[in-house]
């Protein structure tokens, strides 16, 4: 796929709003892209995998399914997908045989509906006809729940409901013949004897780093009861650790004690195949329930417990009970066998449970009714049917599914295409019927996916439509890749947009599809701010008086369908939230929305508390006139050791919604307010400015000392707050660092790779590998406000070439092609989400740096946006305002 193929047509933009088949996704290659495409239908969300049909990840709220939906075998080989193509309405995956046949598989989530499609079909490019026998892997393994949807939300296993990041994705790793091994994590872990640790805070220690390689935050919701963590009552003794070779790994003497509420830690070690734990084990207590054994501090961390004195088996999302109650004060003699597929537990020598493969599973059924596949689980409501279009086929039991099989003879230059629906919901009657109806008419079913994001997408920039409270302005422009860049970003925000979570209230998604189906993260919001108050105001209202009710100073982000707090608390959330009731008031006009009371307390004086929220953060240490932001780098950049303290980038925003308010004060007549906010910001801004250390990076200041550090966040923030009052040769430095050391490949990187800290620092959102989505968008931004239009409109220009047949990423990585030449994709690493909202962020920035649509309080005009607004060499933006 040439450059010039994947930028679409040179003539994109020149009549307005373009097709939305021009803007969405074209081929790509496997070899072109590292995340894989995903599917979403404004009520929920899933992945494709490597083989041709099979989906993982799949939330829908309150539904979610595990594992994956089962792989496509032709003539008992499951073939890879070797090229995608993503749509909105789906994604085409596509697979030649070097003897003629051509697989190519239509996967989708029906537009607003419970409902899956896929659609197969095999044209023989041969020249002799071909009997092909085609074989269909079914499984649904839906679970229903109306709790649980954290960042990282639940998902069904064998033995219950929780996330288990690491596991699923080994799982996905097996499909399109990447082999059945799953089980076994290959990090080191550290084994522990009693309590658990909170399943999700994945780190041996408590002060150990969170590598995304192996570890998540427990950034999960609160409104469900979590599991007991309790050990036992008792004692172990002779614990070792054998490796396939017989070798020692862990040796443990003696006694060691085991209480309700202690733990003992031991030795890490990777779980290896042909590995043995061996140990005794007495109970001091009749009919116990608690954790003996876990092999690290994750989900799918291999355990043994007892459940009223019976021991039992976990890893990996499953659980094997035993029938054997162990006599009290008697020891007892425990192995455990590990294999690369299989954990088998013996007691006194004797096989007591073995795991199995997670298409054994025993928590759904599945039958065989009038033609359809219909699957239930036995730990809530969830069913789910499929039915079939097209040529009958064999249906046969496969583990706790079925498997559709079809022998097919095809004629030279012909196809055979088989059509199948799968419904999910609660009642199983009505399942079965929608699955046979859209299977009926599945041609129809389809192209009705289809029309309807077609006609969202042109309601999108239609005044007075339907679906938003507003909507966006259209752009006119002789500039292709500007109006790739604009439409891919409003297409960001159409693409992660939901109805179900919130009846009445639009919510759009921060990311995805591996994490957060009801999440919104204040800072990735603020990042598409202005969009957001033109296309869905009314929303945008709603949402912010939700999440100024709640604890938005202890949190990163809200999870919508329950309502309550995520995560930990971030320093960006003052500039966030700030900046997204500042441009909701200044581009609708809302002013009577400052009166509001959300939490007990007017959206005005939420605008406050956010805007001097430096006054609070002042420590003598730091110099007493700066925020100081603390010693927890997880609070800023999560992955930038030395980016702490004194940091110039959120000290600018301080400088900004200081003035800001001033501007608001004059507004609202109280005139000496606004010459203290102005004067405060003045301090604020001499003492940012004295941070400044040359060649366009800035210094940092913590209690124990100085570092400096190159980081586009710092340049975002500082060039949009204090552009005016930087002085030409630092305006100049600025400038220069960034197009010399962080743009690159269509993209840009975080950090500077010559940064000290660089090494420590390889995240492809925050750090050296990449960038985050916004960043971009953010970086033109500045560079347009320090005087350099004409590299911003570069920098915007090239941003499509990096979305890897799709739209851009939580994190955006640069890989190095076989040409020796710089590119960026979608990083797929670690827990990096496909889809993330901040993309618009680069649409964002055609509005703000481009056409200087930069609403703020410090203007004095609100709703004062024009009808239409032109740049000469930029282009035209129509239906731009008023807001209704």
């Amino acid at each position: 796929m040439t450059a010039q193929t994947a930028a679409g047509p040179a003539t994109l933009g020149r009549a307005g709003v373009p097709d939305l088949d021009d803007v969405a996704g074209h081929w790509v290659g496997l070899g072109e892209i590292a995340h894989l495409p995903s599917l979403r239908n404004q009520q929920g969300q899933a992945h494709v995998n490597h083989d041709l049909t099979s989906l993982s990840w799949l939330a829908a709220p309150p539904f979610t399914f595990g594992y994956h939906t089962g792989e496509l075998q032709v003539d008992g080989v499951v073939p890879a997908a070797q090229r995608f193509l993503w749509k909105p309405w789906g994604v085409l995956r596509e697979h030649r045989r070097p003897d003629g046949l051509l697989l190519t598989t239509d996967t989708r989530m029906a537009l607003s509906r419970d409902l899956l499609l896929w659609r197969i079909e095999v044209t023989n490019e041969s020249d002799e006809p071909r009997t092909v026998e085609l074989a269909q892997d079914l499984f649904a393994m839906a679970a229903h729940s109306e709790v649980g949807y954290g960042w990282l939300y639940d998902g069904p296993w064998n033995h219950g409901m929780h996330h288990d990041f690491m596991a699923l994705e080994r799982i996905r790793a097996t499909t399109g013949g990447g082999g059945r091994h799953y089980l076994l994590s290959p990090a080191p872990r550290r084994l522990r004897l009693g309590r658990p640790r909170v399943p999700g805070i994945q780190r041996d220690e408590d002060h150990g780093p969170m590598l995304l390689d192996d570890a998540l935050p427990a950034h999960v919701s609160h409104d469900k009861e979590p599991e007991p963590r309790t050990g036992v009552a008792g004692a172990v003794r002779g614990l070792g650790v054998t490796g396939a070779d017989g070798g020692a790994i862990l040796r443990a003497d003696g006694t060691i004690a085991l209480t309700p509420d202690g733990e003992t830690n031991l030795e890490s070690f990777v779980l290896s195949p042909g590995l043995t734990i061996e140990f005794e084990l007495r109970l001091d207590a009749a009919g116990q329930s608690g954790t003996v054994l876990t092999h690290g501090n994750h989900p799918d961390s291999l355990q043994i417990g007892v459940e009223d004195g019976r021991l039992w088996l976990g890893i990996t999302g499953e659980r094997e009970p035993t029938d054997t109650e162990l006599a009290v004060g008697s020891w007892h003699h425990v192995r455990i066998q590990v294999a690369a597929d299989e954990v088998v537990l013996r007691l006194a020598g004797a096989e007591t449970a073995r795991t199995r493969h997670w298409t054994e599973s025993r928590r759904w059924m599945s039958r065989v009714e009038d033609g359809t596949v219909a699957f239930a689980d036995s730990r809530s409501p969830a069913r789910a049917a499929f039915a079939f279009a097209g040529p009958a086929g064999e249906l046969r039991a496969e583990g706790a599914g079925r498997r559709a099989t079809w022998t097919c003879r095809i004629e030279p230059g012909r196809s055979v295409v088989i059509g199948i629906a799968c419904a999910y919901g609660t009642d199983a009657g009505t399942v079965a019927a929608q699955a046979r109806a859209a299977a009926e008419d599945f041609e129809a079913t389809t192209r009705a996916g289809r029309d309807g994001w077609r006609r969202l997408w042109a309601a999108m920039f239609t005044p007075g439509n339907p679906d938003f409270s507003g909507h966006l302005p259209t752009f006119t422009t002789e500039d292709a890749g500007l109006a790739r860049t604009y439409y891919m970003g409003a297409l960001q925000a159409l693409y992660l947009r939901t109805t179900r979570i919130r009846p009445g209230e639009p919510v759009f998604l921060t990311g995805g599809p591996r994490l957060g189906p009801t999440t919104t993260y204040f800072w990735d919001h603020c990042e598409w701010s202005r969009l957001y108050a033109l296309l869905e105001p009314a929303g945008l209202r709603s949402w912010l008086l939700r999440v100024l009710a709640g604890p938005y100073g202890d949190s990163f982000g809200v999870e919508n369908l329950g309502g309550g707090p995520l995560g930990n608390a971030y320093s960006a959330n003052d500039h966030a939230l700030f900046r997204l009731v500042e441009h909701y008031v200044c581009v609708t006009g809302d002013l009577a929305f400052l009166d509001e009371t959300p939490g007990g307390t007017t959206v005005l004086g939420h605008l406050e508390r956010l805007g001097f929220g430096w006054r609070d953060r002042r420590a003598a240490a730091t110099g007493g006139v700066l925020a100081d932001f603390g010693d927890d780098p997880w609070q800023l950049l999560e992955c930038v050791p030395t980016y702490t303290g004194v940091v110039a980038s959120f000290n600018a925003a301080y400088v900004a919604s200081t003035r800001s308010l001033a501007g608001l004060y004059r507004l609202l007549g109280r005139h000496e307010d606004a010459e203290r906010a102005e004067a405060e910001a003045g301090r604020l801004a001499e003492a940012l400015l004295d941070l400044y250390a040359g060649s366009g990076r800035w210094r940092i200041l913590r209690p124990d000392g100085t570092d400096t550090i190159g980081h586009c966040l710092d340049f975002g923030l500082v060039a949009s707050a204090l552009h005016r009052e930087l002085p030409d040769r630092t305006r100049r430095e600025m400038a220069d660092f960034v197009t010399g050391r962080l743009l690159v490949g269509g993209w840009m990187r975080a950090l500077s790779p010559d940064d000290p800290i660089a090494a420590a620092s390889d995240r492809p959102d925050h750090g050296a590998a990449g960038a985050f989505a916004a960043w971009p968008g953010v970086t033109a931004h500045g560079l347009a406000l320090l005087g350099h239009r004409d590299r911003a409109v570069a920098l915007l220009r090239d941003l499509p070439s990096a979305a890897s047949g799709g739209l851009w990423g939580q994190a955006m990585e640069i890989v190095t092609g076989p040409d020796g030449r710089h590119r960026a994709r979608v990083a797929e690493r670690g827990t990096a989400t496909r889809d993330n909202i901040a993309g618009a962020a680069g649409a964002e920035a055609v509005l703000s740096a481009l056409f200087d649509i930069n609403p703020a309080f410090g203007t004095g005009r609100i709703a004062g946006l024009p009808a239409a607004l032109s740049v000469e060499g930029i282009g035209t933006l129509t239906h731009l305002g008023p807001v209704a």
